[in-house]
């Protein structure tokens, strides 16, 4: 099995909500897959959807092969799982929630759990009810790993830790990639995601507005600038091999977040009359998720026809 997760149509609705619109994509096996999105652009749901939690209103996926809607238990028995505000026993202590945790599960857990706590400097002494919130996010990442799940599942884990703790978290993410598991991340730690992800997807309203590997982005996306002798100038549209994802623009400069930019399309709009000079550089995660996440000017809108619309002879 190539795809830890695949899906088809995704599609959820809520009264007065539209939460995923046709969600399509697939989560390859030893990858860290980052899901990117504002909140409310649909993450949880998807989540929620893959853990078996919600049934969605139309469309199918599957989870390690298996179905979310008829199989949910076998997913939750394979997989791992740390949200942004992990649910622990705050009577207990670290030690006796992972006892309790390995009654869940095949031999070997609390021997792993063990090691993981003592990795992350926890003591098993402690009372959960006094651990930070970092300290606490360690536990819910020991008892999510030592199972030695298929597929771990983090939703926002890393929101309000401290950098240390933050780095501990990347490092395992990593570590999982590196001996063959899978992790799906769920993140708005952009400039962390960027430096151990290998697949990026990112949910804008309920719609993947762009999933591909990051090595490939790096490649492929520009921010390029233009500088104009007049800030009333039209540019030229570019050919099919490019497209433009946002513009910005400030006085006589425009700034745009081009996929597919290529040398020959800068010579191209540098000999346009009006055009001052053209620097393009690759664009950062950050950038690309900006220019994903904002609003795109309507179709043949005045806005768009001044900046994108060829002029006529």
């Amino acid at each position: 099995m190539s795809h830890v997760i695949s899906a088809s149509g995704l599609t959820m609705r809520f009264p007065g909500c539209q939460a995923l619109t046709g969600a399509d994509f697939e989560v390859p096996r030893g990858t860290v897959f980052a899901l990117l999105g504002e909140n409310g652009a649909g993450k949880t749901t998807l989540i929620r959807i893959l853990t078996g939690f919600l049934q969605p209103t139309a469309g199918t996926c599957q989870v390690l092969g298996l179905d979310p809607t008829r199989e949910a238990l076998q997913i939750r028995r394979r997989i791992g799982y740390v949200s942004d505000a992990p649910a622990l026993y705050d009577w207990m202590q670290v030690g006796e929630i992972g006892w309790f945790a390995s009654a869940f599960y095949p031999p070997g857990f609390m021997d792993r759990y063990r090691v993981l706590i003592r990795r992350y400097e926890v003591s098993e002494d402690w009372k959960i009810r006094r651990l930070s919130k970092g300290q606490r996010a360690k536990v819910a990442l020991a008892l999510a790993l030592a199972p030695d799940p298929d597929l771990l599942v983090l939703d926002e884990p890393t929101a309000g830790l401290d950098p240390l703790v933050r780095r501990e978290f990347l490092e395992s993410m990593v570590d999982r990639a590196a001996v063959g598991k899978t992790v799906l991340l769920s993140s708005h730690q952009i400039v962390e995601v960027e430096r151990v992800a290998d697949h990026i997807a990112i949910l804008r309203q309920g719609k993947f507005c762009l999933i591909r590997p990051l090595s490939e982005l790096k490649e492929s996306v520009s921010l390029v600038t233009i500088s104009l002798v007049d800030p009333l100038v039209v540019l030229p549209s570019l050919d099919g091999s490019a497209e433009v994802l946002s513009e910005q623009v400030s006085g006589r400069q425009r700034q745009w977040i081009v996929m597919g930019f290529s040398g020959e399309l800068q010579q191209q709009i540098e000999r346009h009359p009006g055009v001052a000079g053209v620097h393009a550089r690759s664009a950062t995660l950050d950038e690309l998720f900006a220019a994903c996440a904002r609003p795109r000017p309507p179709l043949g809108s005045e806005h768009e026809a001044l900046y994108f619309e060829a002029p006529t002879a």
